[in-house]
């Protein structure tokens, strides 16, 4: 009994070792079946036929992603060098220029002295100018009176809307047998240009000068530094201060600029006699009156006794 047992256990072992024995190549045949199959070669086949799902290869974009949001941040850095080194940024005039690093503005050019009466500054550079104006007023009165003669007053609304500042005169040649001059001759009335002044030219022409002598010199209080800007010229008929005084007499706002005279003009045609304030006058203020923006009276007329 015990020896069938042993014979009948030798025997399942055996059959076990021929089972074993024969499953081992087949399993090593299945094995090197599975590796061919997925060779690299078979494996990338296979990938291209079937792509990798994201979800299945969570990194696959990632470093991809990574690169491009790197390459974001830092995009402008070589497109900012580029354009420093090309220039021409806005308000640039030259190669290497940035946002607002034009060169400086070439200086306007002159006006035309024999046009215009200007000055370049108020350190003392109106000074012969000036003279220049009052003497052709003088020798122009003489000649045609107050006929022609304008009488100049300037608003400075960032002052005072309402009040306008009387600054003197100005005058204009005319033609012979005009005004109320007396012993005119051919010589006295020869025009320096060639053609007669519009009383609207005469103020034109010497519009810098007034306004820079009002500024600076007869009332800067009221109408120099931060109230300068938008100055602006008023006319009355010539010696007509007391009129205008009593509100007869609306005030008529000078338009235009040096653009607008005429060729011919010549401003030695023209004089200034400027306003001079004596005693008090310089601290309280010379002739003044009260407008409205049309330069009519406010208040009605009135009679001084």
């Amino acid at each position: 009994m015990a020896m069938s047992m042993r014979v009948s256990s030798s025997t399942n072992i055996r059959g076990h070792r021929q089972r074993t024995n024969t499953f081992v190549p087949i399993m090593r045949t299945a094995v090197l079946a599975f590796l061919l199959y997925f060779s690299p070669t078979s494996i990338r086949a296979f990938q291209a036929q079937s792509p990798p799902s994201s979800s299945l290869y969570p990194s696959y974009r990632h470093p991809h992603n990574i690169a491009n949001t790197h390459h974001r941040l830092h995009a402008k850095k070589p497109s900012n060098k580029s354009k420093s080194k090309s220039g021409g940024g806005f308000g640039s005039n030259n190669s290497n220029g940035g946002f607002g690093s034009a060169k400086k503005k070439a200086a306007a050019a002159p006006a035309d002295p024999s046009k215009v009466r200007s000055v370049s500054g108020y350190t003392g550079s109106g000074t012969k100018v000036l003279a220049s104006a009052a003497n052709n007023f003088d020798r122009i009165r003489k000649l045609f009176g107050k006929d022609v003669t304008t009488d100049v007053y300037v608003r400075s609304p960032l002052n005072d809307e309402s009040v306008f500042w009387f600054v003197g005169k100005v005058i204009r040649m005319v033609e012979k047998g005009t005004g109320s001059g007396v012993d005119t001759t051919d010589d006295d009335t020869m025009l320096a240009g060639a053609v007669h002044p519009t009383e609207s030219e005469a103020i034109l022409s010497q519009k810098r000068l007034i306004l820079e002598y009002a500024k600076n010199q007869l009332r800067p209080q009221n109408m120099g530094g931060p109230y300068s800007k938008n100055l602006e010229l008023w006319l009355a008929p010539g010696d007509s201060e007391m009129d205008v005084v009593q509100n007869k007499v609306t005030l008529v706002a000078v338009e235009g600029s040096s653009r607008d005279l005429r060729e011919g003009f010549n401003v030695n045609d023209v004089g200034y006699n400027p306003e001079i304030y004596v005693g008090e006058e310089k601290e309280k203020g010379g002739l003044r009156v009260v407008r409205d923006g049309d330069g009519r009276p406010v208040k009605p007329v009135f009679e001084i006794s």
